[in-house]
């Protein structure tokens, strides 16, 4: 009988290396789990839409290409996973992260947030939605340890 893979959406800040470090994490267990994430690369992120489909005069259309374009990777990603993780940085408001955790609730989509102590008030409602709330990458690792395989840290 063969194991599960788990499907693990990162979701979120794109301007530290907690994506690896999970990454990491997820190897060294040796944990059955197909990670996946946005284009994480900011300025392509960004330019999707006017490199596929043509420039735009106005920065707001410029930005609806874009959005448009990755909403369908999102999507897609969200709607396959088994678990989101949602991540919250310190320097950055993330407005897309808290649309792709509202995103999993509304199907159903076990979610973990991973963010700092000083975001907790503002994201009372998220967290609230969420089945746990992580402040390191090691946590999200430990977590998924313990609901895949029952281990404990």
């Amino acid at each position: 009988m063969s194991q599960k893979i788990w499907k693990v959406y990162l979701s979120g800040e794109i301007h530290s290396d907690w994506r690896e470090q999970i990454k990491q994490g997820v190897a060294d267990k040796g944990l059955p789990v197909e990670l996946n994430s946005p284009v994480c690369v900011h300025d392509d992120s960004d330019k999707c839409g006017v490199a596929i489909f043509g420039e735009e005069k106005d920065a707001f259309w410029m930005d609806r290409k874009g959005a448009n374009l990755n909403a369908i990777r999102t999507r897609t990603l969200i709607e396959e996973a088994d678990l989101v993780v949602v991540r919250f940085g310190e320097k950055y408001k993330q407005w897309n992260a808290a649309f792709d955790a509202g995103y999993a609730a509304a199907l159903g989509k076990p979610y973990i947030t991973l963010h700092p102590e000083q975001h907790d008030h503002a994201l009372k409602e998220v967290d609230g939605a969420a089945c746990a709330v992580a402040r390191e990458p090691v946590q999200v690792v430990q977590a998924l340890a313990y609901v895949i395989n029952g281990e404990m840290p």
